[in-house]
């Protein structure tokens, strides 16, 4: 049987239903999160890029990169850049029509899943009103969600992702996360990831990934302090016979040879890149790892000829000093420029793509190990027959030890330093 076959009989049967009623006559292949997760296990060693799609043209970027290495690829947006008070114009409810309708205009034969990324619950407030905002996600053609009360202490948030769980499809990829994300302060510990872990297990709940404080910083990394490797196989074992994957946070913060021992040495199957994507498309000087560069008075270089156009980046850097925006706050230049960005002209937008697609490619290819993973996305559709392939763990605790009432006495005895409270949900 022919790949275009292949493909095209994976387009009928590995859709999710939501994807099939917004888009009945895409020939776009947007998966669940799940086959993902298998398809990274299965090769080895691989971790699929979780792109921000903070503009458009780093969507399209991204997507040219994943055919060219012939890779399966996640597409996400987290709450801040793309929820109800979103700094992106790319959002939670139209990502996924930005993704569909590219795949189609590119003729893009691999697999995308779309992730609604740190869903984030800080309060009971927050928690009441995902009950009526999560489904609205699906509902635009979300098929991955990351819900996120890791900001909630050990009980809180256990008891969040219980609450919130039902109001996610069955068939839907799912990540879990455990320890606020703030760099080198309040790492996560074995204990709290087992925490959590097991008791999403007593109820039925089997994540494909679960998020880390394990040294990761959102936005630009200023130190070399970086992931923590060691840690991260220490949890990654202890909670090995729950199947579940790790999925990195932060990224953008980390050179090329740590990334590949990221992927050589633990179980991480989803490694999320925003900041990077962003500065590189607006045509900014970065590092190997897209960490972009500042001059001896703390700006940011564009680089000629690259990204956007020197008038723009003017007009971009103008608005930024206005608001007081810098370093990694420039990524609230995304809504008040995106219509800007796409006004400029055909080969202002393609070099812009293209610098994401090369920037991503070398990532695929070089550093992520995730070339060649698109087929292997396909036949596990194929053998399956359907848009959901199952649970990849089973029940192994016992849910009358995991009441809300146990569940608070035993958070009390959990060891773990939080850290300082700040902005960590992208």
């Amino acid at each position: 049987m022919s790949q275009n076959t292949d493909f095209e009989k994976a387009v009928k049967t590995g859709r999710p239903p939501n994807v099939k009623t917004i888009f009945p006559n895409s020939k776009a292949l947007i998966v669940t999160g799940k086959y993902i997760d298998l398809a990274m296990l299965e090769k080895g060693k691989a971790i699929c890029m979780a792109a921000n799609g903070r503009n458009s043209l780093v969507i399209r970027g991204i997507l040219q990169a994943a055919q060219r290495a012939n890779a399966a690829v996640i597409i996400e947006i987290a709450k801040s850049e793309g929820g109800a008070n979103a700094y992106c114009a790319v959002n939670y409810w139209n990502i996924a029509k930005y993704v569909d309708a590219l795949c189609n205009e590119l003729n893009i034969t691999i697999p995308v899943a779309i992730h609604a990324d740190h869903y984030g619950i800080k309060n009971e407030k927050d928690v009441a009103a995902a009950k009526t905002e999560i489904p609205t996600l699906f509902e635009a053609g979300m098929t991955s969600i990351a819900i996120d009360a890791s900001h909630m202490p050990d009980d809180k948030n256990l008891i969040a992702s219980l609450e919130l769980y039902p109001f996610v499809p069955k068939w839907a990829g799912f990540e879990t996360e455990v320890g606020e994300i703030k760099g080198k302060e309040g790492l996560s510990t074995v204990e709290e990831a087992r925490f959590l872990i097991r008791g999403l297990n007593a109820h039925g709940i089997f994540p494909n990934w679960i998020a880390l404080n394990n040294g990761s910083t959102h936005g630009i990394e200023a130190s070399d302090q970086g992931i923590q490797v060691e840690l991260t196989k220490q949890i990654h074992d202890a909670l090995e016979k729950y199947r579940v994957s790790g999925a990195q946070h932060g990224t953008s913060g980390n050179n090329s040879d740590r990334l590949r021992q990221i992927a050589r040495e633990t179980r991480t199957t989803k490694a999320n890149v925003a900041t990077a994507l962003q500065m590189i498309s607006w045509g900014l000087e970065v590092n190997d790892y897209g960490n972009a560069r500042l001059d001896g008075e703390g700006n940011f270089i564009k680089v000629k000829d690259e990204g956007v156009t020197e008038e723009m980046w003017a007009e971009m850097a103008a608005h930024a000093k206005s608001k007081e925006l810098k370093g990694g706050n420039y990524k609230k230049l995304n809504l008040p420029f995106e219509n800007k960005l796409l006004g400029q002209p055909k080969e202002i937008r393609e070099r812009m793509a293209k610098r994401v697609e090369d920037f991503a490619y070398n990532m695929f290819v070089n550093v992520l190990n995730v070339q060649d993973t698109a087929p292997i996305v396909i036949d596990a559709i194929l053998r399956t027959g359907s848009c959901d392939p199952g649970p990849r763990a089973e029940r192994i605790e016992n849910p009358d030890d995991w009441t809300p009432e146990k569940i608070a006495e035993r958070a009390v005895s959990i060891a773990g330093d939080k850290g300082p409270t700040g902005d960590f949900d992208d």
